[in-house]
Formats: structure tokens, sequence, C-alpha cells
């Protein structure tokens, strides 16, 4: 557990939770989720303590459920967010490994953090060693060995539990942003398997695999986007006296927060945004493929029509004079059979060169199309 003490324009580590809030600022709580369900106890006295409340039996179980979905819900006291972020490549591989699901390898991974938001106090819960908020500490870590004079600090570091735990989300929303390329990359490989002249086996799973992705990234995201929007209105009907005394002030920390909040939002839409189009591109590619097709099953055709059109008149002409007749044109001349089959080869030769013209053998036509 670390324990951060946030007052104004400066910060410090403290080994143990202190009795009260700081006047003039807040305490930040960051626990992993093993040792948040191993100490709940503490941790509802904790609450009670420095946020004025004790956690809900149903959002103490939200902030240790790993499985829990992005969502937001709200007290008089607090506000209780969970928020997914993107699993790192070892987090992954050894969900893979571990074969907790048959399609883990291709799943998108995701980790649930919870945050308890008080007016003095934020409680976050994290997965173990949790890269956000780790890299977080170690950052507020070096602000705090750094020599800064009071402005500066004032503005670099989080002013509230709320603009802190907006600050954890919004790292969170940016590993989401790299995804992007990623995806980008992936459908676009599948895409040209697809699309080859004679696709492999392996096209069409590349393909599905990626949309499949696709599906669970805007799941995720349509879900951190419901959340992030019922935070941001709680914050925008929040009574503007619990902001300060100072009006002025009140509604610069709000706006502040506010405009924090809707940046988050604009990311996260901006990942939808992609995914969507990405899943228009790929059934764009299937589209084109079955268009492609199509074009070849007809030119096979048009080949097979062509052939059983130059042989449909030498049919006729060898039945004509395969009749039992004893009065046929050549029938009992010695030369016959041979003027008979320059005739066919004549027939024959002027069908295709009169298919050749019209390009019923050729794609000549398509071409300069």
């Amino acid at each position: 557990m670390h324990i951060v003490e946030f007052t104004a324009g400066s910060l410090r580590f403290v080994d143990t939770v202190p009795a009260q809030p700081p006047a003039d600022g807040f305490v930040w709580v960051y626990l992993e989720r093993a040792e948040y369900a191993a100490t709940l106890p503490e941790q509802q006295a904790l609450a009670q303590r420095l946020g004025g409340s004790a956690l809900l039996d149903v959002h103490a179980r939200d902030l240790a459920n790993e499985a829990h979905p992005s969502h937001f819900d709200a007290t008089s006291v607090y506000d209780r967010v969970i928020f997914r972020r993107l699993a790192t490549a070892e987090e992954a591989r050894a969900t893979a490994a571990a074969g907790d699901a048959p399609d883990a390898a291709a799943r998108i991974d995701s980790r649930a953090v919870g945050f308890a938001v008080f007016d003095g106090l934020l409680v976050s819960v994290h997965p173990a060693g949790c890269p956000v908020a780790v890299g977080f500490i170690e950052r507020l870590a070096t602000d705090a060995r750094l020599s800064v004079d009071a402005a500066s600090a004032r503005s670099r570091l989080p002013q509230s539990p709320v603009d802190l735990a907006l600050r954890l989300i919004n790292v969170m929303v940016d590993s989401y942003l790299e995804l992007r390329k990623a995806l980008t990359r992936r459908l676009e490989a599948a895409q040209h398997l697809l699309l080859r002249q004679r696709p492999g086996a392996q096209a069409w799973p590349a393909l599905m695999q990626a949309r499949q992705q696709l599906g669970w990234l805007q799941e995720l995201c349509e879900e951190q986007q419901d959340a992030m929007q019922e935070w941001l209105d709680a914050l925008r009907e929040q009574p503007l006296a619990d902001w300060g005394a100072d009006t002025a002030l009140a509604l610069h920390r709000r706006d502040g927060l506010v405009a924090r909040a809707r940046d988050v939002m604009e990311h996260i839409d901006r990942v939808l945004h992609h995914a969507r189009r990405l899943e228009q591109s790929a059934e764009t590619a299937v589209q084109i493929h079955f268009n492609a097709q199509g074009q070849r099953t007809n030119d096979i055709m048009r080949t097979l029509t062509a052939i059983t059109a130059v042989f449909l008149p030498l049919n006729l002409f060898t039945g004509f004079f395969g009749m039992n007749f004893d009065h046929l044109p050549l029938i009992h001349s010695g030369p016959g059979m041979w003027v008979a089959l320059a005739l066919l080869l004549a027939l024959a030769l002027a069908i295709v060169v009169l298919f050749w013209r019209r390009h019923y053998l050729s794609h000549e036509r398509d071409d300069e199309a």
C-alpha cells in the first residue's frame, strides 16, 4: 500500500494513514487488489475516518472484482468509478498461458481499476504491478525530490481526488490510442491475404480474429464512454458551493475538472470511431472479395459458354451428315470426308474469330474499362 499526502503545491509519502485529511489537500491511498481484499475492514475504517463514510458493501465488492466492467455510481458522500485499462504484454501472455478462456490469446485483454473518490480522499484499487499507478507514483516521487517553486508545483500536481483519478484514467485511455496502430496493421494484413487472387486458408481466420478484436474494443469503449458520461454529468450537477466558498475559484475548479473529463471522453470517442472505421473497412474488404470471386466465376462461365457456342454448330453439322439417308451431299464421295473436315475447321475458326473480335474470349475490354 502506498499513501501520498497532497497539500497546496506539495506532496509527501507517508508510512501510516493520517488521522484526518489535510485542510488544504487530500490523501491518496493506492492498493493492489489482493491487498485490498485482505484488509477490507481496515480500508472501511480508513474511508470512514478520512472520507466521512464507509463504502457500501456493493461498492466494496465492486472494487475487489477484477472482472467488473467500466461503470460509474455515486452516493451523497463519494463516487465509485470502475475503469478497465489495457493489459500489458506480460499480463496478456500470462492470461493466455493460464488458459482462462479458449480465445484468451486473441481477445483484447483488460484489467479493472477501481476508484472511491471522496472530497479529501482517493482510494484506488489496481491489479498487481499496475504500470499506470507505478509510473504515476514514480513521477510523484521525482517531483517530491526536485526543488520547484510553489507555482510550478501547484500547476503540475493534482488539486483534488477527482483531478488525480481523471489523470490516472487519462493514462489508461492513452494505451487504447496506441492499440489502434496494432489493430490497423493486423486488419490490413488480413485484408491483403483475403484480396489475393487465390487467398489461402489462413485469410479468413485472420480477418475474423481482427473483426472480433474490433468488436471487443468497441464494447470496452462504449462501457468507458457511458461511465465517463455519467461522471461528467455528476460533476456538472454538483452544487457550486461544494467546490469552495469563493465563487470564482469554485467555477475555475469545476470547469477545469469538466474540461479534463471531456478530454478523456474525446480520447475514448477517437478510439471508438477508429474501431468503427476499421470494422467498415473489413466489411468492405469482404464485399470486394466476394465481388472478385463473382467476377472470376463470370469469366469462367463466359469462356465455357464461348467454347460451347463454338462446338454447337459443329455438332449440328456432324449430326446432319450422320443421318441415314442415301442422297446426302458428299456422302459417297471419296474426298467428301476431307471437304467436310475443312468446312468444320473453317466454321470453328470463323466462330472463334467472331467471338474474339467481340471480346468474348479475352479481357481487353474489361481492362480498358
